[in-house]
């Protein structure tokens, strides 16, 4: 039976409790155990990151002009820190937005809005060109939009191929596309090689740094080798990257820039058409958490470049010791050569993803890739606790579906 509101409201205590229960059914990724979804810094970041929120739980972001100023303030110094840490021109402007997907919409829509006004068609219907590892985002950014979005294959390293974009574009062509990195593999697409073509053409170029956006400057800083992405580039128009990620802060914060003023002034709505009189918001959303901005804040004030470098430094070192364990199980290797903490593993001589169901057993949950197979892993300081059990795990798997392999016919399996 479909669950109804109650007739007598319940105590607080007693909704709690059942709350608390039901969350006990929840995938245990305190410890490790979720491949995505929750990041971590330190246990320092979490607190400061919460209270700031809770001091904003009632306060509505969408008021941040007229009503909740701090926030307004907030999200400015956020927005202008992104600008600095991505190399942005000084006539760039940037907005906080509720994730990537927002992040990616915007930008799409600004994208299309600026084609529509160069072009002086305001019904022109374009068409987006992306390797096949971006983020389905763009699709379902076109999807409203009634855009045509055109996926081209990748090279053997997982990289978007600059060639394979250029053919599939025309005359229509509004948008490219590179990820930094992209999510399926965990690679930095060439960004400076794409760069170069659209701007060439006349493309604008979108860099999804969704991902690595808050973690890649300060793995550079370090000394690792990341490919150049951001607006130091020539030719990249918008970036968009998730502070909610590996930017550690509470969810909902993320981050989309324009490299200039006459890019993002197709970024906004605006609109006078009822009693009410102007309305104007800078989000597809109206209303936004407020704790979400000064979360973001707060956890960008606390870490400053030192914090983020030291974070950025450990997890790249636990992260290279889970790669190194990985090339100790026979069978397995790692999917290309990911630059940051996004690893797929994949299997010369096992069914991984058989592999997948028995850590599924174990209480893992399994993140997977489906071309080609592999277990898909983004690793936060969350995984670092547990990463030997992890390994010993997926070793014993590999073991294992390994020897269900190699049963006579018609030996059914113990499990």
């Amino acid at each position: 039976m479909a669950a109804r509101l109650p007739e007598l409201g319940r105590s607080g205590d007693e909704v709690l409790s059942e709350l608390r229960e039901m969350k006990g059914l929840d995938a245990d990724w305190r410890h490790g155990r979720v491949p995505l979804y929750v990041f971590k810094a330190n246990d320092e970041v979490d607190r400061v990151g919460r209270e700031a929120f809770v001091t904003y739980f009632a306060e509505n972001a969408l008021g941040s002009k007229r009503a909740f100023l701090s926030l307004g303030r907030m999200e400015r110094e956020v927005v202008e820190m992104g600008l600095g840490l991505f190399g942005a021109p000084e006539d760039a402007q940037g907005f906080m937005t509720t994730g990537g997907t927002e992040s990616i919409i915007q930008a799409v829509r600004a994208c299309r809005n600026h084609a529509r006004a160069m072009r002086g068609a305001p019904r022109h219907r374009g068409n987006i060109v992306v390797p096949v590892t971006a983020h389905l985002a763009f699709d379902k950014a076109a999807d409203l939009m009634d855009l045509e979005v055109r996926r081209t294959p990748v090279g053997q390293d997982f990289r978007a191929d600059p060639e394979a974009l250029a053919q599939a574009s025309d005359d229509d062509t509004i948008m490219w596309v590179g990820s930094a990195p992209c999510f399926p593999f965990g690679v930095v697409d060439p960004i400076a090689g794409l760069a170069e073509q659209a701007k060439a053409r006349g493309i604008w170029l979108h860099v999804d740094a969704c991902v690595g956006g808050y973690l890649a400057p300060f793995v550079k800083m370090n000394g690792g080798d990341v490919p150049d992405f951001d607006f130091a580039i020539p030719g990249v128009s918008s970036l968009s990257a998730d502070l909610h990620k590996f930017g550690f802060t509470p969810k909902p914060a993320s981050t989309v820039f324009y490299r200039s003023m006459d890019l993002a002034a197709h970024h906004g709505f605006a609109l006078d058409g009822w009693p009410s009189g102007p309305f104007v918001t800078s989000t597809i959303v109206g209303t936004r958490p407020g704790g979400g901005v000064a979360g973001a804040w707060a956890t960008l004030q606390l870490l400053g470049v030192t914090g983020y470098r030291a974070i950025a430094r450990d997890l790249m070192a636990m992260v290279g010791a889970y790669r190194a364990g990985v090339s100790r199980i026979e069978g397995l290797h790692v999917l290309g050569d990911p630059h940051l903490s996004i690893v797929a593993v994949g299997a010369r001589d096992v069914d991984v993803f058989r592999v997948a169901e028995v850590l599924a057993a174990k209480g893992w949950v399994p993140g997977l890739v489906r071309e080609p197979m592999a277990i898909h892993r983004m690793m936060s300081m969350l995984h670092a606790p547990s990463l030997d059990a992890y390994l010993a795990d997926l070793a014993a798997a590999v073991a294992e579906v390994r020897g269900e392999a190699d049963r006579p016919a018609g030996v059914q399996a113990s499990y």
